[in-house]
């Protein structure tokens, strides 16, 4: 799967985990605090180095996970 362009993985930043690009903040910790409920106010207000571009490439990631999950339908 190809990274959105404002994604990247790196081995030595947070154990290889995806990332908003040029940060140590990891792609499911935003999503973890998107699904709870956080606006995307509130999590530029408390991540100020964030634009509201890397949320949705935070959103667009998921989205291509999600696509590309295998279903296995029962015999």
């Amino acid at each position: 799967m190809k990274f959105p362009a404002r994604i990247e993985a790196k081995p030595s930043v947070m154990m290889g985990k995806p990332c908003v690009k040029g940060t140590r903040i990891p792609v499911y910790l935003l999503l973890e605090k998107m699904a709870a409920g956080e606006t995307s106010e509130q999590l530029l207000a408390a991540y100020p180095q964030l634009a509201i571009e890397d949320l949705r490439a935070c959103l667009e990631y998921a989205a291509a996970l999600a696509a590309d999950e295998v279903i296995l339908a029962e015999a």
